[in-house]
């Protein structure tokens, strides 16, 4: 399923800009020297936005809270219940939720340290699945967020830097109980939100299609240094973009080779289909990227080209005159012995041989092929 948030961008604006090498490096997570499973929460977070959708034999109950005991309570009563956190602001909050549900304190500190590569983490009660969410903003810009998928026994529990609807999808089929969603517990669940956020990667491949036609036919029509830097751009975020796909490849791999107790072997054919869509896009990638490469080589082609013309006409013009300022320079030599200057033709006989000199030179160098399209191809 599409992501709607990015296809709606793309309509509006399908360029595709970074915002900055930061994103491509990560943020700086706990001080050098710190205990494992020390937090570092970045200020600049909102404050946790929680909410939780449970299924029960009455239908599926949903509610936002910030009390630890209510959402308990929920994943007690429930046979499978979704807790939602959108904003890492708060350490307080964080530990008083991981602390509820027995969250590892490495894979809390994973959660809270945004700059993680997409990977897999098994621990003795839950899984920790940590993958990046890339999506155009309206004014083009393409963001890097990540996403903590925690998977328990009879519950799932998400991690978003930021408030977003990213998962707006996967929250209308859990109402619904469409489908595998209402056959299966949390792996099947969590296998939707991954699934979610891979499928958003092929509209960014739609967009990355059409910038990079766009960019070849003005890197062919005319230069300039500015297309070279956007160029540049366009491959530092294709680098971002593999970044993201290739660890998650990985990721989705280990999962099918090591069977982990919350991930039965019925989800194992959605998890491959999954993992099939991760290579596709990690190939378009790569392609786009050797794409963007050839641009930088023709764009250094076409300079070169537009120079060598330049140099052309200007070595032809040269060439032209070379001759006829020989001759204008023989005649304006002040010797007294010299008898065409005296005679009444000897004006009009100077100039038209210059004149006759060019217009040979020229006719010369068309006929090389020198000058425009030539007979002769040399």
């Amino acid at each position: 399923m599409v992501v709607e948030t990015v296809g709606r961008a793309l309509t509006k604006a399908p360029r595709v800009v970074i915002r900055g090498i930061g994103d491509l490096l990560g943020r700086r997570s706990a001080p050098v020297g710190s205990p494992p499973g020390a937090l570092a929460i970045d200020d600049s977070l909102p404050p946790p936005r929680i909410s939780v959708m449970a299924r029960t034999a009455e239908g599926v109950i949903e509610r936002e809270t910030d009390r630890i005991d209510e959402l308990r309570d929920a994943v007690g009563a429930s046979q499978l219940s979704w807790i939602d956190v959108q904003g890492l602001g708060d350490r307080a909050a964080l530990e008083g939720l991981a602390e509820a549900f027995g969250i590892h304190p490495l894979a809390l500190a994973d959660v809270v340290h945004t700059s993680q590569r997409p990977k897999v983490e098994t621990y003795p009660d839950h899984d920790l699945l940590v993958v990046r969410v890339l999506a155009l903003n309206e004014a083009g810009e393409m963001e890097v967020e990540q996403l903590s998928v925690v998977v328990g026994a009879s519950y799932v529990i998400t991690f978003q830097e930021r408030y977003g609807n990213i998962l707006d999808p996967v929250r209308r089929r859990f109402r619904a109980q469409l489908g595998p969603l209402e056959e299966h517990g949390g792996d099947f669940l969590a296998y939707a939100i991954v699934d979610t956020v891979v499928d958003g990667y092929f509209p960014l491949l739609e967009a990355f299609a059409d910038h990079l036609e766009d960019l070849e036919e003005k890197v062919m029509a005319r230069p300039r240094p500015a297309i070279l830097t956007e160029v540049q751009k366009t491959k530092r975020t294709l680098i971002m973009l593999r970044r993201s796909v290739w660890p998650l490849r990985e990721a989705l791999n280990i999962m099918l080779r090591e069977r982990s107790p919350r991930f039965t072997e019925a989800i194992h054919p959605y998890l491959r289909d999954t993992y099939d869509h991760c290579v596709q896009v990690h190939e378009v990638t790569e392609s786009y990227r050797e794409v963007a490469s050839e641009l930088t080589n023709t764009y250094m082609s076409m300079v070169a080209n537009r120079t060598n013309d330049v140099m052309k006409v200007l070595t032809i013009m040269a060439s032209v005159f070379i001759p006829l300022t020989f001759i204008a320079g023989v005649y304006g030599m002040n010797f007294e012995h010299m008898p065409e200057l005296h005679e009444r033709w000897g004006y009009p006989a100077v100039i038209g041989v210059m004149i006759s000199v060019g217009l040979g030179m020229l006719l010369f160098f068309w006929k090389r092929g020198w000058l425009g399209d030539g007979r002769d191809d040399p």
